[in-house]
């Protein structure tokens, strides 16, 4: 079967023109490689060059109108460098590599102080009884765990007695009326009399079950635990000392609970959550005694303070922005996109804390200063963790209220960019320069810069430097001033001078 001469012209024409194209579009794989292969066979090219002239004398010949220039660049934008030049403008091999193409995050950097958070660090424990401090059992600064005894209170209110009294006398109150009813149940003759008055006896215990429910309550909002009312019940004698215990904070909604004898109040009817849900912190529940107010044989009120605790696991920390950075600030808050933290120690070098959310952003500004705040998540570390001899404890927390920083807010990306240091582009006017390795030299390349700041600097991605292409990170400040001296010419040393 013969095929027509301008079926396979046709053919031909159609499998070049498809080559063109997949080769155009696949050039980011093999155009940075082919670069690099080229590079190579111009380093070596040059190197057996200057093989072939060594040891050949020149006989004294002047080369002083040779043409030195180098095929495949301009020589007023090319800069040839000795490796003592490399070495002092820090060209090694790390900061000598091929560019790829990256995702930028800009941000803004703002001013920002560690705070507490405020109603879950901080906790004030009550006197819920009058009476006086018969013990104390912390000292000041201590770190405790919940459940320690904090306090022993002799109660002294008459209120106090009065309800345990009444409690006492309704329950003596019940147990005759409970005999009266098994006495009656017990009567063989069935008439009408003895049913009346069972009938009767039964009424009066309910009466009584109420009264004592009702006096049990009022119990518990003087201050007693079920534990100690039901330790009142069952002695039948009255409570003269009430124990105060370190709380637990076993929910966000701030619920107080204390285990055993302990007093329980609740702010809420949610069951707490467990410790190890993510929203609380790792770290066992570490109490500081912040502010100890009482001292053994002070007289106190129900409602005084009596101490200060504080729950550093977790605090804020929080931002001073501009008024108009809020915009940018509600774009990183809505992408959950994450915050840096820099402090700075002694010999000012910066620690920096990644990974933070931002928890909100406040609704103000604030009048005088203009300034908008927000607040981020801080989760605290522990750095020392000493007991004493004398069985006191004490820690020291890495991050404390007060705190002076720096937050990084990410506030944009820019996809599919050559982002280099601000060290490898260098300016002249209106022109930004970065310099591409070309065998044994650097040649100078116009970019566009997209975006700069103190640390980075963008470069579109449109084609003036392609992915793959070796470019030097740092020293482009250098090779341009050397650039415009040679173009310049060097200053004569002898000028001035009379020999």
């Amino acid at each position: 079967m013969k095929i027509p001469q301008n079926s396979l012209k046709w053919a031909f024409f159609f499998c070049c023109l498809v080559l063109v194209v997949a080769a155009w579009g696949l050039q980011g794989m093999w155009l940075p490689k082919a670069k690099i292969w080229a590079a190579k066979q111009l380093v070596a090219s040059g190197e057996a060059k200057e093989d072939s002239h060594a040891g050949h004398d020149h006989g004294g010949h002047d080369h002083g109108g040779h043409d030195h220039s180098h095929a495949g660049h301009d020589e007023a934008s090319s800069l040839e460098l000795s490796p003592q030049a490399r070495k002092n403008i820090g060209l090694t091999k790390e900061n000598v590599r091929p560019v790829e193409l990256q995702t930028f995050t800009r941000t803004i950097s703002v001013p920002a102080i560690v705070v507490e958070r405020p109603g879950q660090t901080r906790m004030e424990i009550v006197a819920t009884m009058t009476g006086i401090i018969t013990n104390v059992n912390i000292v000041a600064g201590e770190a405790i765990l919940p459940g320690r005894e904090l306090f022993n209170l002799r109660l002294t209110h008459e209120d106090m007695v009065q309800a345990q009294a009444s409690f006492l006398k309704t329950l003596g109150a019940l147990d005759v009326e409970e005999k009266e009813i098994k006495r009656l149940l017990k009567v063989t003759n069935n008439g009408a009399i003895a049913g009346k008055l069972l009938l009767e006896r039964q009424y009066a215990k309910e009466k009584l079950l109420v009264d004592l429910g009702a006096q049990r309550e009022a119990l518990y909002l003087h201050g007693f635990s079920k534990e100690q009312v039901n330790q009142i019940a069952t002695t039948r004698r009255l409570l003269s000392h009430h124990q105060i215990y370190a709380p637990r904070i076993s929910s966000d909604s701030g619920n107080l609970s204390f285990s055993r004898s302990m007093i329980r109040r609740t702010s809420g009817v949610n069951e707490p959550r467990p410790l190890s849900s993510p929203a609380r912190s790792s770290l066992p529940e570490i109490l500081i005694v912040q502010d100890l107010r009482v001292n053994k044989g002070d007289f106190v009120s129900a409602g005084d303070t009596l101490c200060v605790l504080a729950d550093y696991r977790n605090l804020y920390v929080q931002g001073q922005a501009f008024e108009h950075d809020a915009d940018e600030l509600a774009i990183a808050y809505n992408n959950e996109w994450s915050v840096e933290a820099l402090l700075e120690d002694r010999e000012k070098q910066k620690t920096i804390i990644g990974g933070l959310k931002i928890a909100y952003l406040d609704n103000e500004v604030e009048p005088d200063s203009r300034a908008f705040s927000f607040f981020v998540n801080l989760p605290n570390r522990m750095l020392g963790n000493v007991k004493q001899e004398n069985g006191h404890r004490y820690v020291t927390w890495k991050f404390k209220p007060g705190q002076r920083m720096q937050l990084r807010v990410p506030v944009e990306r820019i996809e599919n960019q050559i982002v280099l240091p601000v060290d490898a582009v260098a300016s002249a006017g209106a022109e930004r320069f970065v310099f591409q390795e070309n065998g044994d030299h650097f040649d100078r390349i116009p970019v566009h810069v997209i975006y700069q700041d103190q640390v980075w600097a963008v470069i579109e991605n449109d084609g003036s430097v392609f992915p793959g292409d070796i470019i030097a990170y740092t020293g482009a400040h250098q090779m341009q001033m050397a650039l415009k001296n040679k173009a310049g010419g060097a200053v004569d040393p002898h000028a001035g001078h009379n020999h």
